[in-house]
């Protein structure tokens, strides 16, 4: 609506209409000659006045559906004194890496945390570590607070395919996805 109008707006709801309009009919309309009127817009000052005011009679309506998953930063455990616990505990168990294929499901994943440069590793609802590579030019650190996703059809997180968007604005894609198992050694 153009600043004259609403402008003027107000001044002409005050001057009074010359003749009868039909009330079931809107005023910008054309009132059936029986009862004596031409059209309605004859007896307003300002017919753009009118149009400025009428409501477009085709509204359109888009819905989309759009939905992403956020995977929270896994809690790290409160350092203890290192100098005070060395001779009491034993080394944690060592990992090596093992082939799980190239796609993992979105719903089974519960945390991450940062490792290496390139790397995530991935935490597993059914107590499962994954280690995940990104693409040579991303950074792990870029992941420090998690990672959004948007799942797919087939709501599988897949190397090569899918993006993980961190909350700085970084996109990467998987390169390679690893199950770590404890070793014997």
């Amino acid at each position: 609506m153009s600043a004259a109008v609403s402008f003027l707006a107000p001044i002409l709801a005050l001057l009074p209409v010359a003749g009868t309009v039909d009330p079931r009919q809107e005023p910008w309309t054309s009132v059936s000659e029986g009862a004596g009127l031409t059209d309605a817009e004859d007896f307003l000052p300002m017919p753009e006045v009118v149009q400025g005011f009428r409501i477009a009679s085709a509204m359109q309506v888009r819905i989309e559906q759009r939905m992403t998953i956020r995977i929270a930063p896994q809690s790290r455990p409160a350092m203890p004194n290192m100098l005070m616990s060395l001779p009491q505990r034993p080394i944690g168990p060592r990992f090596t890496e093992r082939k799980i294929g190239k796609c993992l499901p979105i719903s089974g994943i519960v945390g991450v945390q940062v490792q290496d440069s390139n790397r995530l590793l991935l935490f597993l609802r059914d107590q499962r570590m994954v280690s995940a590579s990104l693409e040579r030019a991303c950074r792990s650190r870029d992941f420090y607070s998690g990672f959004y996703l948007t799942p797919t059809s087939d709501s599988q997180l897949c190397v090569d395919r899918d993006s993980l968007h961190s909350r700085n604005g970084a996109n990467c894609k998987l390169s390679r996805i690893r199950q770590l198992v404890a070793s014997d050694d």
